[in-house]
């Protein structure tokens, strides 16, 4: 009998594809496409990215190559607190993650925002500006906007604050428009509050400098020396400070800057902790505005307004000042230059 021809070889596997091309990213197991690159800061990138269910989500590349221990751990942390806070109103809700160490990347998969605060104000500041120059005149604050963002910013901070978290970097790039609700977003340097303290303790200066608080400013470096020496320990920050960035938001909300703004740095970095340097408050026809963020811009953190105080605040309250009535704007605290 014949001999039986030799087997075919087998065909080679396929190509195995890697997880990110020009195309699409693999996280923990579901292929995303990517539509087009949104956002990119230092070694990370912000893609929007369809999911196989066609549903639009962001999707962040943290590359790990060159940053430090501290700042690789921030990443990881974050996913942390996202995952804590998966499901709570005004926060912007983690859909995947996954840290690839041999890769030294991070995957981060998030709801997609149509626009941040930070956009949306200028949009609106251009507009008035445009308004303006039509009419001749300054236009006032447009105060239904202002309590709409307003209310919501509070909501979620609030959120997080109930979790024992301060978030440390509030501005309004970190707010997000997500299906016309604004959610908070980016917490790398967000911290949870142990369970026996209200504050904690940083090394270092953290956040964007137009909306530090003091506390947080002074924080980034030793106190006054003593008689023996030593140096003060680093500021602890708390709730209060989130409060002070909130303040400079709602400024900026109303005056079109940040109260500093026109300083140079290192001028600045004095004008946030000087007790003796008056925050310019130009009048408003909204007293019940100008109140509040008089009350959020006290340098004193233990007698700046809290989270629920300005949620019971007249301005967010109907015929609270809204029309730009409302009443006499109360000072600040007596001994607290503002």
């Amino acid at each position: 009998p014949q001999a039986a021809p030799p087997a075919a070889p087998a065909p080679p596997p396929p190509p195995t594809r890697p997880r990110e091309d020009d195309a699409s990213v693999l996280v923990r197991g579901t292929r995303y496409a990517k539509l087009e690159c949104v956002g990119r800061g230092g070694s990370s990138k912000v893609f929007k990215v369809m999911a196989p269910s066609r549903k639009i989500y962001a999707l962040k590349r943290i590359r790990l190559s060159g940053r430090d221990a501290e700042a690789a751990q921030g990443f990881v942390d974050e996913i942390g607190l996202l995952t804590r806070l998966r499901g709570e109103p005004g926060i912007v809700r983690l859909v995947d993650a996954e840290v690839v160490p041999s890769a030294k990347l991070i995957f981060v998969v998030l709801e997609y925002g149509d626009i941040d605060l930070a956009r949306l104000l200028a949009k609106q500041q251009k507009a008035a500006a445009a308004a303006n120059q039509a009419s001749g005149r300054p236009a006032a604050p447009d105060g239904v906007f202002i309590r709409l963002y307003w209310r919501q910013m509070l909501d979620a901070v609030a959120t997080i604050h109930a979790a024992r978290i301060v978030h440390s970097d509030l501005k309004p790039a970190n707010f997000l428009v997500v299906e016309g609700a604004l959610k908070l977003i980016d917490f790398g340097i967000a911290k949870a509050i142990g369970a026996d303290t209200t504050s904690i303790a940083r090394e270092s200066q953290v956040g964007t400098l137009n909306y530090m608080s003091p506390e947080a400013v002074l924080g980034g470096g030793p106190g006054p020396a003593g008689a023996d020496g030593s140096v003060a320990a680093p500021a602890r920050v708390g709730r209060a400070s989130d409060v002070w960035s909130l303040g400079c938001i709602l400024y900026q909300m109303a005056y079109g800057a940040t109260p500093f703004a026109h300083l140079p740095f290192v001028a600045k970095l004095h004008a946030v902790t000087d007790p003796s340097h008056e925050i310019s408050y130009p009048p408003l026809a909204d007293a019940a505005l100008a109140d509040c963020i008089r009350r959020c811009l006290v340098r004193d953190a233990s007698r700046r307004a809290t989270l629920e105080e300005l949620l019971a605040h007249p301005f967010l309250q109907p015929g609270g000042g809204g029309g730009g009535g409302g009443g006499a704007a109360q000072p600040p605290p007596a001994g607290d230059a503002v």
